[in-house]
């Protein structure tokens, strides 16, 4: 009685929980190539670290179509070079870059959207701390993903 009991409970939770198991799925569908993803952010954190501005930029695409919205709207990969380097002319001014709470979400077989935070950890005379938040859009390429859209908010300083 007790196993046919059980049975029965079972049979009931897995007709009422599959469709909600299957809508999860469908919501949150898997990233096949997240890893690699993210190892562009990372490398780009530790090209950042070592002060290497030209290989943290190889993470974007070469492109004239790139898109950078932060402070001012910069197109194209050297307007994107340029004013990293307008920005952070020294060493000091680079700091240490980390990011986190980094999401990505899969929008066709070339195109990902990343989402995450950053945070630049300076001196006071580095321009102190800084950090905010972004919206990358990455396209998969011959020479792997790349960034081709950018869009990087600071958040306000804190008092």
């Amino acid at each position: 009685m007790r196993f046919t009991a059980a049975l029965c409970l079972l049979a009931f939770n897995v007709v009422l929980l599959a469709p909600v198991a299957r809508a999860q799925t469908a919501a949150s569908p898997a990233v096949p190539e997240a890893g690699a993803i993210l190892s562009l952010l990372h490398r780009q954190e530790t090209d950042w670290n070592r002060g290497d501005l030209d290989a943290f930029a190889t993470g974007y695409k070469n492109s004239p179509d790139i898109l950078f919205m932060g402070r001012s709207i910069r197109r194209g990969y050297a307007q994107m070079l340029a004013g990293y380097r307008k920005s952070y002319p020294t060493r000091a001014a680079m700091g240490t870059l980390s990011f986190s709470a980094l999401a990505v979400q899969r929008l066709d077989d070339h195109f990902a959207t990343v989402t995450g935070r950053f945070h630049l950890e300076r001196t006071a005379a580095g321009g102190g701390d800084a950090g905010g938040y972004y919206l990358l859009v990455v396209e998969k390429t011959p020479a792997g993903w790349k960034i081709v859209r950018d869009d990087t908010s600071d958040e306000a300083p804190q008092h």
